[in-house]
């Protein structure tokens, strides 16, 4: 079942920021409609409610995954929630949107793909730079030649928060850590370009308490051996900047998780700058390529399909790896759902 303008009906799971700003968004997509959110307390599902008009406001996941009149629901939750609450909806007959990065490992991602495979069910993981409309531009010129032969990649995604070892980004039972939270974005740029992606070295800088990375530094080399440089941090602000240098030419993208901009410079030619404004925040354009592919039946998106999701988890497994960080077992399997 759809609404009646024959867009999917949302549900959201979570009701921190980033549920708030995938909900402003969507506000740009005419064809959705919010029709209920699910918290793990009334009161927070209530405020949420209240906040965006939602008139379905459940004080547990389960509630929401038993609601009728839900198509297809955002999970906005932590990332070691991502995993079973997931495998709830999809369960439940839910269609799925999870944030990224999908799971805490690449076991936990495949066990998702499974469970939407069995259950006939659309997933896809929320990484929204993948679906903006300056990266179609440089996807687009890299696939026509416009800075020759595709020969190296850099990206970082650097903020500077305060450490305090309750905050998400540095608590290993959030699923903290600079890699899981700002490295996928560097990373899913560079598999972008270079498909199948082979770690050939990583170096960390741990959080106070040693549980977690707040920098981390990796070469990676791709299917085509082409190789990609890539930084993130939580304690350092860093350019933000991606390059696609090739042969021929090179295109730099500022702020390249949220980008409406991109400069393209062909060797002995002036800098050609390309604009792609967002109708909203950007995130609108991830709702849409969910709905266009559940308007056809699809179960998964080709911008990001199912593999791609384990292969970057499968890569930052290895990259903690590396370092001998791994999460706690009943973080990574047992997350509570109350």
């Amino acid at each position: 079942m759809t609404q009646e303008n024959g867009g999917p009906r949302w549900g959201v799971v979570g009701t921190g920021g980033i549920a708030h700003s995938f909900l402003e968004g969507l506000r740009a997509v005419p064809s959705a409609r919010v029709v209920a959110v699910g918290s793990r307390t009334a009161e927070r599902s209530e405020e949420f409610g209240a906040a965006w008009d939602i008139p379905h406001r459940h004080a547990d996941y389960a509630a929401l995954a038993g609601d009728p009149d839900v198509d297809v629901v955002y999970v906005a939750t932590p990332h070691p929630w991502h995993h079973p609450v997931t495998l709830l909806m999809l369960g439940a007959g839910k269609h799925v949107l999870v944030e990224k990065p999908m799971a805490m490992n690449a076991l936990q991602v495949t066990e998702m793909v499974a469970a939407a495979r069995a259950n006939d069910r659309f997933l896809m993981e929320a990484l929204w730079t993948r679906y903006l409309p300056v990266h179609e531009v440089a996807r687009g010129l890299v696939a026509d030649g416009a800075i020759g032969e595709l020969t190296a990649v850099s990206a970082d995604f650097g903020i500077n928060v305060p450490y305090d070892p309750d905050h998400r980004l540095f608590n290993a039972d959030l699923g903290g850590g600079a890699l899981l939270d700002l490295g996928i974005y560097p990373l899913a740029l560079a598999s972008q370009y270079l498909g199948e992606l082979t770690v050939v070295g990583a170096t960390r800088r741990l959080s106070p308490d040693h549980m977690v990375d707040v920098h981390t530094t990796m070469l990676v080399r791709g299917e085509n051996g082409v190789s990609a440089t890539l930084d993130c941090s939580s304690r350092t602000s860093l350019p933000g900047r991606a390059v696609l240098a090739g042969t021929g030419g090179r295109i730099e993208i500022e702020r390249f998780w949220a980008a409406t901009d991109l400069v393209l410079h062909r060797d002995g030619r002036e800098p050609e700058r390309f604009h792609r404004p967002f109708r909203a925040n950007g995130y609108e354009y991830e709702a849409e390529e969910v709905a266009r592919r559940l308007a056809v039946g699809e179960r998964e998106s080709p911008r990001m399909p199912w593999s791609e999701s384990v292969r970057l988890a499968g890569v930052m497994d290895r990259i903690r790896d590396m370092g001998s960080l791994v999460y706690s077992r009943p973080t990574v399997k047992a997350v509570p759902l109350g």
